[in-house]
């Protein structure tokens, strides 16, 4: 079970930095390019205890499940049967460093909604989140609550978080977040590596 967190047992998982939101598709997410410097910092200051998240889409509307449908109805463009494969791919120069890492697909929101991916991190004693990456309204913030419930502490790198919607990043760290001061604490990258060290 998560305990009350210390920084040796501590897991940095960065969210979907990928082609498919830093290049020109309908979800471009331009403050990937901004985050990217400080993302690649926590990535390589512990390679080891990096998990890098990819949002994977179906080939098509009527491959999902439930709600999805409808979803991947109004972004059928985003779909496998037309995009290009290649846009899951991480961005450089994380697809370089990633095998050093843990790659982890997720077809929904929460990382946490990966077959086995809490039990994972129970077996190996993590009791805190680190969390970077796009977007922080979107599978951020779902992947941070379902952390939260399940008892981790999260800790969120504020200049390594980006969003398509500036306002709802901002409603995220301004307004949300601050109503859970137990169990996520808001810190900069250079804070965090200052207290994430070897």
């Amino acid at each position: 079970m998560p305990g009350r967190g210390h920084w040796n047992n501590a897991l940095h998982v960065t969210i979907d930095m990928q082609r498919l939101f830093a290049e020109d598709t309908p979800w471009h997410t331009p403050s990937l390019g901004f985050i990217l410097p400080n993302v690649v910092r926590l990535c390589e200051a512990w390679p080891e205890r990096t998990v890098y998240a990819r949002f994977v889409v179906p080939a098509n509307a009527q491959q999902a499940s439930g709600s999805w449908q409808a979803y991947f109805d109004r972004w059928n463009m985003m779909t496998g049967d037309v995009l290009d494969p290649a846009m899951l791919d991480l961005v450089e120069p994380l697809s370089s460093i990633a095998d050093r890492g843990w790659v982890v697909d997720k077809s929904t929101y929460s990382i946490f909604a990966v077959p086995g991916f809490a039990e994972r991190l129970a077996g190996e004693q993590v009791d805190t989140v680190i969390m970077s990456g796009v977007e922080t309204d979107v599978c951020v913030y779902s992947s941070m609550l379902a952390a939260v419930d399940l008892g981790y502490r999260v800790v969120l790198a504020t200049d390594a978080l980006g969003s398509a919607d500036p306002k709802a990043h901002d409603a995220v760290l301004q307004h949300l977040v601050p109503r859970l001061p137990e169990q996520i604490q808001l810190m900069t990258t250079a804070d965090i590596l200052e207290r994430w060290k070897r």
